[in-house]
């Protein structure tokens, strides 16, 4: 029965990982991956995590299954850490916390909500956006959209996103990235997002918002303005939130799905739904990665190391966006690249064309995604001088 299954091409970045592991050339750059690096090139274990796993494993009783919502203890310590410890909404208990197999589980328990609880609505996505957001949501069912995020001229298009937005028929679903938007790196200010919450309202649309890079753009409270302002503003509000970048647990897999309703008691029927659909997909999260973040969380100590080591590795990469900047002024290129100190994230949309990036890679042994998406984090301050020198002589 196999013999008519075709191949089908690879993950483009997962080719990229392949072709620079190949390549010989000892000035080489990986700028597609998109996992945090240090200094020397390393996505390192966090102390605060080494810290934890070492008490965990000390005191660890059992490894029972920890049911379809997860831990109870880590929907307590990731609700106030989205929402906020003053939040209105925790203290109406409008919010629901299901622990899932990383960001991308909980985009998948949403989808599958949203197709089995919600038949018909279509979902709208920013064009650009995270590649998987293409599959995840068509593979559930639902029919996708696009809107308008980014110019020709390589800046954020937000009137062309309020525009659409405008346009959108009435109860379908729009993802919104709470910020660092992969893979642009370009976010809304506070007053658009004002605006956005203002046509949601008008159009009674229902806000998924993606939340994979908290405190990697201002800060941890800083980068939740937009996901608090909709949940304590509107009745209905699906976050899908990550902890394999401000913990750095790729590996362990560790997100959650946070739903909001209207008061206590619709959320409490959503909550019951959401298991069900747990359950058909995976049964049970997975176990260690939460314990590792309410570990954390939970202690006055390891939780103040967490946010100190979180600052850094922020700090790092708003310091590299802007030196990129600076390395190129001697070309002539800084205004050209401008942009990309302006942007948060590890992303940054650079510009760059696709034969630019074909140059790159060809002759220069740097390498990025066709679409000049290039991870921030593997800049470093080694690599500026090679990495504007090889930007200049494509430009």
């Amino acid at each position: 029965m196999f013999e008519k299954i075709e191949r089908v091409p690879g993950d483009a970045i997962l080719g990229l990982i392949e072709a620079f592991k190949k390549d010989t050339n000892p000035q080489k750059v990986d700028l597609g991956v998109g996992v945090y690096k240090d200094a020397q090139g390393n996505t390192p274990v966090m102390r605060a995590v080494k810290e934890a796993e070492a008490l965990l494993l000390k005191n660890e009783t059992t490894k029972t299954y920890i049911g379809s919502h997860g831990s109870p203890a880590y929907g307590e310590v990731i609700l106030p850490l989205v929402l906020g410890e003053d939040s209105p909404v925790l203290e109406a208990k409008r919010a629901s916390a299901t622990q899932s197999p990383g960001g991308t589980g909980a985009l998948r328990l949403a989808a599958d909500f949203i197709a089995n609880q919600l038949p018909g609505k279509a979902i709208w996505v920013s064009d650009p956006t995270w590649p998987n957001h293409l599959g995840i949501f068509p593979a559930a069912g639902l029919t996708l959209n696009k809107y308008p995020y980014v110019d020709a001229e390589n800046r954020l298009d937000f009137d062309g996103m309020l525009a659409a937005l405008k346009e959108i028929p009435e109860g379908d679903v729009v993802l919104l990235h709470a910020c660092c938007h992969n893979p642009t790196g370009f976010d809304l200010s506070r007053e658009q997002w004002q605006q956005v919450l203002d046509v949601v309202k008008a159009r009674n649309l229902l806000p998924l918002i993606d939340f994979a890079y908290q405190g990697f753009g201002e800060g941890l409270d800083e980068d939740a303005y937009g996901v608090r302002l909709m949940a304590e503003n509107l009745n209905e509000v699906i976050i899908t939130s990550s902890c394999s970048k401000n913990f750095g647990i790729y590996c362990e897999r560790t997100g959650c799905l946070i739903m909001v309703a209207k008061d206590n008691e619709q959320m409490e029927n959503v909550r019951s739904q959401i298991a069900i659909v747990a359950r058909e997909n995976y049964s049970n999260p997975p176990a260690h990665g939460g314990a590792i973040v309410s570990e954390i969380l939970q202690s006055a100590e390891l939780a103040a190391l967490w946010r100190e080591e979180l600052t850094e590795m922020r700090d790092r990469i708003n310091t590299l966006r802007r030196d990129f900047v600076e390395a190129l002024k001697p070309y002539g290129l800084d205004q050209k690249y401008a942009c990309v100190a302006d942007q948060r994230g590890m992303f940054s949309y650079t510009g760059l064309t696709p034969e630019q990036v074909d140059r790159l890679r060809d002759e220069f042994g740097i390498y990025m995604v066709r679409s000049g998406r290039a991870n921030v984090a593997g800049f470093s301050h080694e690599n500026l001088p090679y990495l504007t020198q090889a930007i200049a002589a494509v430009n």
